[in-house]
């Protein structure tokens, strides 16, 4: 078992920042990438960042260049630091973890969410 609990999210001001954190726990050997996802109410969910184990990271075009993410092996830890936010960074950010065995089984966890909402 893989358990994630994100934590950071909030309400901010246009062109504000936040720092979320996603703590892994459980049996996390054999995490590979962790992600960042985000839903709005009533849309589709949609990446917003993945960070390898070896510190490659891949953004979603939307986010490229505002967001970073970043992890802490030791900690089991994931963050994304979200600046220069705008109203529509409004959503539902859940953090994602994967396991990849030798075998080509790939396995995903999620976290609850947490709220993050930008005013205009």
């Amino acid at each position: 078992q893989v358990q994630l609990v994100e934590s950071g999210g909030g309400l901010v001001e246009a062109g504000g920042s936040l720092r979320l954190s996603c703590a892994a726990s459980g049996n996390i050997f054999g995490i590979n990438a962790m992600g960042w996802y985000r839903q709005a109410p009533g849309k589709q969910r949609e990446l917003v960042a993945i960070i390898s184990s070896g510190g490659s990271t891949n953004y979603g075009a939307s986010v490229r260049g505002r967001f970073t993410i970043s992890r802490d092996n030791a900690k089991a830890t994931a963050y994304l630091q979200l600046n220069s936010l705008k109203p529509e960074d409004t959503a539902v950010y859940y953090c994602n973890a994967r396991k990849e065995y030798e075998s080509g089984e790939s396995i995903a966890f999620w976290g609850q969410g947490t709220q993050v909402t930008v005013s205009s």
